[in-house]
């Protein structure tokens, strides 16, 4: 199965990315220069997509470029292990978590600043939401 030989469209199709997304992964490293036919066409693998899935399936998950490619790193090269990877995914879920935190507290600011708001026709000078959002109290990150 892995003789089946793709092109940049077929292989961005297939991984759901868009061409311009593979260019800019070989470009940073990510994804290795793909062997080319006697014409000059880039050939790619079922080999080209499993990685690009794989990539892009992190970036799904929030991995920044840099955990992507020490990702990467522990699947080319030898004798790395689950645990590495493990700790890079717990990582990655406090950083979710915090994401999710600071959302949750932006959500609170933003109900209350509506709540103070009970007259749609107050004139903008007797507005609670414009007077919240020129005092220092409403920061809430």
């Amino acid at each position: 199965m892995n003789h089946v030989k793709y092109s940049i469209g077929q292989l961005a199709k297939k991984s759901g990315c868009k061409v311009e997304t593979v260019h800019y992964y070989e470009k940073i490293g990510l994804m290795p220069a793909p062997p080319r036919t006697e014409g000059g066409h880039r050939v790619f693998s079922l080999t080209h997509v499993k990685r690009l899935t794989f990539i892009r399936r992190s970036r799904e998950l929030g991995f920044k470029i840099e955990q992507i490619k020490d990702l990467l790193k522990f699947i080319d090269e030898p004798n790395h292990y689950c645990g590495e990877v493990r700790a890079m995914a717990m990582q990655q879920a406090r950083a979710v978590q915090e994401k999710i935190d600071d959302l949750q507290r932006l959500h609170s600011a933003l109900n209350e600043m509506v709540n103070q708001c009970k007259e749609s026709n107050n004139s903008i000078d007797d507005c609670p939401i414009v007077d919240s959002l020129f005092t220092k109290k409403t920061a809430v990150l």
